[in-house]
């Protein structure tokens, strides 16, 4: 039987800095814990809102969206987590993505971001009132940026 992307080690993991990350910068939690690592990662991957992160490559790669974002950049699991973050927007839109990645790392969080992206069948979409924050993992180490957001509308 095959586990649930969910289910994988490196998933729960990457959840437990998600929540762990958001509680740090924002002083609130983005999903009810209750200790139980698998549920928590269960239950963010299935949240009906959008949950994405990347690495902290010089090109960063998406390392995490839960069901939602691979529905809305309709892409599976292994197609989104190969992507380079910055193809999430039209090249048109990149300098400011990148403006307000990097505000969001000075400051360790923003919200309210409103912003264009493309889905991989070319679909554009105005995402609005995201927060974007800074992840660490629990040696404090950086270890990557994460965004939410639960408002979008499609443009065309």
């Amino acid at each position: 039987m095959t586990n649930f992307i969910w289910q994988q080690p490196q998933v729960v993991n990457q959840s437990q800095c998600l929540l762990d990350s958001y509680a740090k910068y924002l002083g609130k939690q983005l999903i009810t814990r209750i200790g139980d690592t698998l549920l928590e990662a269960e239950t963010l991957f299935y949240v009906p809102f959008v949950v994405v992160a990347h690495n902290t490559a010089p090109d960063p790669i998406l390392t995490y969206g839960n069901q939602i974002a691979l529905q809305l950049w309709e892409m599976n699991w292994d197609e989104f987590c190969q992507t380079p973050s910055r193809c999430t927007a039209e090249p048109i839109n990149r300098e400011e993505r990148q403006r307000m990645l990097t505000l969001a790392a000075q400051q360790g969080f923003i919200d309210n971001y409103q912003g264009i992206r493309i889905s991989r069948s070319g679909k554009r979409f105005l995402i609005n009132k995201a927060i974007i924050w800074n992840l660490v993992n629990s040696q404090g180490e950086a270890c990557g940026q994460a965004a939410t957001f639960s408002n979008w509308e499609y443009c065309d």
